[in-house]
């Protein structure tokens, strides 16, 4: 109660009330042009001096640019040097490719046509034929009505999830983002980024898959896979489907063999069979030349697609 009387009886500081009174009494010096002056300088010194302060501690130390130069030209020279391989293995395959059919439609013509089916089907060669085309987009969480907690990305599950309901729903070949899916392909995710093998996507997610694409719709539709798709709509998700007359899908290249094992007589003749059942249903044009499911983690019950 003192510390509040006191405060109320005397609100302004005795050194500040001294002032005052000299002030209205005139016997305060008067403010001369060359204090004023001074005090401008004093100022603008000061300011100068803050300034200059604060972007030399937030100028990054020379070490650390250069190491950063340094690092930025790696990736160049490193990302360069990663198109000049994929470009050169790309031409490998294509004569491997131009030798062996040259070499089986001259020998074994039956067996060069097995091998052209074949290569279809395991996605060695780039194939172009009616299908669908879908766009997965992120959510925006800045517009107010999508969450901003990472469920408006579109994930490695909601993918999944797509292409074995596009493998399902009868699809011949498919590409995420021009990457084309064989067997082996996964499709997991890293962080935020979601990988297609070791390749690194980003929204928009391109799904292209040929076939029949009135059919593949309806059957998608009427699979889990189409009530997935729905169900992005309340994360932010925007789903676009069209169906495009002509679909042109790249070529994974030759696969490397890792292992092979001699067949019997019986064993080959009961795969000849097989084979030859399997070559008869409706495939894509090959250019020059089974569904598969892809393997990967899931969104939101943890579910594993195979």
């Amino acid at each position: 109660m003192t510390l509040i009387n006191e405060v109320y009886r005397q609100p302004l500081d005795p050194g500040y009330q001294e002032v005052a009174a000299r002030r209205a009494e005139g016997s305060t010096p008067p403010r001369t042009v060359r204090g004023g002056v001074a005090l401008l300088v004093l100022a603008v010194l000061l300011g100068t001096f803050a300034t200059t302060s604060a972007v030399a501690l937030r100028r990054p130390a020379p070490a650390a640019l250069e190491a950063r130069a340094l690092l930025e030209a790696e990736i160049r020279e490193g990302t360069a040097r990663a198109d000049e391989l994929r470009h050169a293995n790309a031409a490998m395959s294509a004569q491997i490719a131009q030798l062996q059919g040259d070499a089986a439609s001259t020998d074994d013509p039956e067996l060069f046509a097995q091998l052209q089916r074949d290569a279809v089907e395991s996605g060695v060669v780039p194939v172009t034929g009616p299908g669908l085309r879908l766009v997965l987009t992120d959510g925006d969480p800045s517009d107010g009505t999508t969450p901003d907690d990472g469920s408006e990305l579109v994930q490695d599950n909601d993918l999944q999830v797509l292409v074995n309901g596009l493998w399902a729903a009868g699809a011949e070949a498919v590409t995420v983002n021009g990457e084309r899916l064989t067997s082996t392909t996964a499709i997991r995710s890293a962080g935020d980024a979601v990988l297609v093998d070791s390749t690194a996507l980003s929204s928009p997610y391109t799904v292209e898959a040929i076939g029949d694409a009135a059919a593949m719709q309806t059957r998608l539709a009427r699979l889990s896979a189409g009530q997935h798709l729905a169900s992005l709509g309340q994360y932010g998700i925007e789903v676009r489907v069209t169906a495009e007359r002509e679909l042109l899908l790249a070529g994974r290249g030759q696969l490397t063999l890792r292992s092979a094992q001699v067949l019997g007589d019986t064993e080959t003749a009961t795969g000849s069979d097989a084979a030859s059942t399997a070559a008869t249903a409706p495939g894509p044009q090959a250019l020059g030349a089974t569904s598969s499911g892809v393997a990967g983690s899931g969104r939101h019950d943890g579910e594993e697609f195979r």
